[in-house]
């Protein structure tokens, strides 16, 4: 089994973060690639492993996977016993769906508060679009918790692939110094306590960036 995760630099790529948690999740063993983003080269030594251009990307014994849900889906299925989704049907539909609308929306929020590891400071005012987005993830993650959080901390008791797809999204509230509801608080606490990415954090802030 041999498996390496193309991605780009740890302080600002959101999308690789998800799938090197959701990898993390599995416990096997993996190397990465990383290729410097927002390099004169970036997308020609990105174009070397993916066919999008774009990073993350899965190099497995089955070929190369692209985009971060694909990923996620692609090792839900090979590590089954790691039980990468929630067991309970619909807890499992909430899950899948939380994060098809973050791999598809919060277009604001991604916008005004890109992913910086290495930040720790507020803007000095917040859209309302971007209000809008916060509102709409604090509003899904109590969903989550409320409905199915009750063997743990995370979105749904024990890590999962939709900790992974919200972890970015709490490194933004965290690096702008969002003001939140107390559970939206405590939950990126939670991401901020979760080993994995602590480690991928931690690599970020040792990151000598171009």
């Amino acid at each position: 089994m041999s498996l390496t995760l193309v991605i780009g630099d740890k302080t600002y790529s959101s999308w690789s973060l998800r799938a090197a948690l959701v990898l993390e999740l599995t416990g096997a063993a993996y190397s990465e690639q990383l290729i410097a983003l927002y390099q004169a080269d970036t997308r020609a030594q990105i174009l070397r492993y993916s066919p999008t251009g774009k990073v993350p990307l899965l190099i497995s014994d089955d070929g190369a996977i692209w985009d971060s849900l694909a990923i996620a889906e692609y090792l839900a299925e090979r590590f089954p016993a790691a039980q990468l989704w929630p067991q309970a049907r619909a807890a499992r539909a909430l899950a899948r769906s939380a994060c098809a609308e973050m791999h598809s929306g919060f277009f604001a929020l991604r916008t005004h508060m890109p992913m910086d590891l290495k930040r720790n400071q507020a803007l000095a005012a917040i859209p309302a679009e971007a209000l809008a987005d916060i509102h709409r993830v604090c509003e899904l993650w109590a969903e989550c918790r409320q409905r199915f959080a009750q063997g743990g901390a995370f979105l749904f008791g024990r890590p999962s692939i939709a900790d992974a797809f919200f972890a970015p999204v709490a490194a933004r509230l965290h690096s702008y110094q969002v003001a939140l509801p107390a559970e939206a608080g405590a939950y990126v606490e939670t991401i901020y306590q979760w080993p994995a990415f602590q480690r991928w954090f931690q690599a970020a802030q040792e990151e000598q960036l171009g």
